[in-house]
């Protein structure tokens, strides 16, 4: 996994900033409060299975990082498994000390899901964003050699063409967000360009490029590649089965555009 949030400070200062992330913040610090108070009132034989229970929790906790630092390709989709791990454990902890407790954090959980949002990464890389206007004005009278890849971001129940088309609210399009701007960094040139639409803002786009903002269809993020204005493929592929699509990683973007193959014929001179 390519961790982007090498610096301590920008890292700091993204956790106190954002809510989704502070909120997580003070509501695992809270159990080593309320832990520290209920060894006083918990019996001995209590005490000591909560502290062999947290033991196994916590080299858990560490192996499954360990095992989704291996297998992650972004830093959005590994800190939000983290965190869900995280919640999963400590909620089966405090099922130990009382159930009142438990629900109590379920419901502190259930409250930070429904008012905060996991933040995306906010960088574009080569790619730009572009309106429906744009990127129709971009296909009709750009050059008929130019490929557009594009991805749409959808943040409301709407449909737009790519280059990429995704959504703000949708949990895929979050944890997929790194991976289309740092594509376009190693794979843009003369011949092949990215551009990203966001179905939130242009709800609309989605019926006229054929995207399924529904969840349940797996269609966001959706990416598909134009060429000569017209759509030579698309990711996901249209699934009338609804069967979910796989999770949006650089190399399964790039094995199914062959972006290595348009990257090596922009050198050749073809």
């Amino acid at each position: 996994m390519e961790k982007k949030q090498s610096n301590p400070k920008e890292w700091l200062n993204q956790m106190v900033g954002e809510p989704y992330y502070l909120t997580h913040f003070l509501a695992f610090f809270s159990y080593f409060i309320v832990r520290s108070s209920a060894s006083l009132a918990l019996s001995p034989h209590i005490t000591q299975l909560l502290f062999y229970r947290e033991i196994q929790a916590i080299l858990a906790f560490f192996m499954l990082i360990a095992y989704k630092m291996v297998r992650e390709e972004t830093w959005e989709a590994f800190v939000a498994d983290t965190l869900f791990f995280g919640k999963i454990l400590l909620v089966a902890l405090t099922l130990i000390v009382d159930y009142h407790l438990t629900l109590w954090y379920i419901v502190v959980f259930s409250v930070i899901y429904v008012l905060t949002q996991q933040p995306s990464y906010q960088e574009l890389g080569t790619a730009s964003k572009l309106t429906p206007l744009q990127l129709e004005a971009l296909l009709t009278e750009g050059n008929p050699s130019r490929f557009w890849l594009g991805m749409l971001v959808l943040q409301m129940k709407t449909e737009i063409a790519l280059v990429e088309f995704r959504a703000s609210f949708s949990s895929g399009c979050r944890r997929a967000s790194r991976c289309f701007p740092e594509l376009s960094i190693t794979y843009s040139n003369k011949n092949l360009s990215f551009g990203i639409v966001d179905l939130g803002l242009f709800p609309n786009a989605a019926e006229k490029f054929g995207i399924s903002p529904g969840g349940s269809m797996g269609q966001l993020p959706t990416y598909i590649l134009f060429e000569n204005a017209t759509e030579v493929t698309r990711f996901p592929e249209f699934n009338f089965e609804a069967r979910p699509a796989p999770p949006i990683t650089k190399r399964l973007l790039s094995r199914h555009f062959e972006l290595d193959r348009h990257l090596l014929e922009y050198v050749n001179g073809k």
